[in-house]
């Protein structure tokens, strides 16, 4: 996604009199950075998506509500308020798409970290904030294992990702910022994440140990020592052609250590197709909804009578 605008000024010269008059503003722009290793994402004109908001009824979440923030967090709420938890419960009804989650959701089914990724991807994209999926997990030698899914929403206002899990309705800040993934692993592998701050809810109530699951901050954040970004982030539209490959950050810590996950590498290690190394994090968080532009100064003549 690149906008490039040409702007224009134009000093325009009154001959005769000798006179120039500038026409200059100043204008902080926010930084732009290219998608040059995403292949693809969600095509928000879809009818699938006015589909989505209609047959559940999404719009009336809000309220009224206009604050960006605050909408996305009610969504996810509200995804967290319609599915329960059930991380055991393969093989799943519901086709693993959108829709079907919802419908047997709706009727008592529980379902695991995966399905309430993919219902967040459809429902934020679905109201035109830019999500994309991920996969997380905190496996080392001897440590704990598992994996998790979940998303990162782009938010307009902050001009940033932030890291949303709508299983456990929670996401993490610092000093009132919203985080990225790769900045929670970033404040875990730097202090257990001992300066960042897990809030949950719509409220974004601050919390040490999510009361519902007996789970601390520190354990949480462990999730994110490694991270897979989906390089095809169109799980909605393109369900169920939707392509493999993992974009992971090639730092010296992926370089030094193994991604533990079932107790053997991950698989990925083994599919290197799979697999699409970045080493350089502007590349993994591009910037959507930002303009690149050119500025050149012209000069135009204008005869004066």
């Amino acid at each position: 996604m690149k906008d490039k605008i040409l702007i224009i000024i134009a000093v325009i010269l009154f001959s005769g009199c000798n006179q120039k008059d500038y026409f200059l503003t100043e204008v902080k722009n926010p930084a732009f950075s290219q998608n040059v290793v995403f292949n693809s994402h969600e095509d928000l004109s879809s009818e699938k998506f006015n589909h989505l908001i209609t047959k559940y009824q999404l719009d009336t979440i809000f309220h009224g509500e206009t604050n960006e923030l605050k909408r996305i967090l009610l969504l996810r709420h509200w995804i967290r308020s319609v599915i329960s938890i059930n991380d055991f419960g393969d093989p799943y009804p519901g086709g693993g798409f959108t829709e079907g989650i919802l419908d047997t959701a709706l009727k008592g089914q529980g379902f695991h970290c995966g399905h309430f990724m993919t219902v967040q991807n459809g429902i934020m994209n679905a109201f035109g904030y830019v999500t994309r999926t991920l996969g997380a997990g905190p496996g080392v030698k001897g440590g704990p294992d598992g994996h998790h899914g979940i998303n990162e929403i782009w938010l307009n206002d902050y001009h940033k990702w932030f890291l949303s899990d709508a299983k456990y309705d929670h996401h993490f800040e610092k000093n009132g910022i919203l985080l990225s993934a790769l900045e929670v692993r970033d404040e875990y592998l730097k202090n257990k994440a001992a300066d960042i701050t897990m809030v949950k809810g719509p409220e974004r109530n601050p919390v040490e140990m999510d009361p519902e699951y007996d789970t601390t901050k520190e354990r949480f954040t462990q999730t994110y020592t490694w991270i897979e970004w989906h390089g095809y982030n169109d799980l909605f539209t393109s369900w169920p052609n939707h392509t493999e490959l993992l974009v992971m950050y090639d730092d010296d810590y992926f370089k030094n250590n193994t991604w533990i996950w079932g107790g053997n590498p991950h698989w990925a290690y083994d599919k290197p197709e799979f697999m699409k190394l970045v080493s350089d994090k502007n590349q993994i968080y591009w910037t959507p909804n930002t303009i690149l532009s050119n500025v050149k100064l012209l000069e135009i003549l204008h005869k004066s009578n």
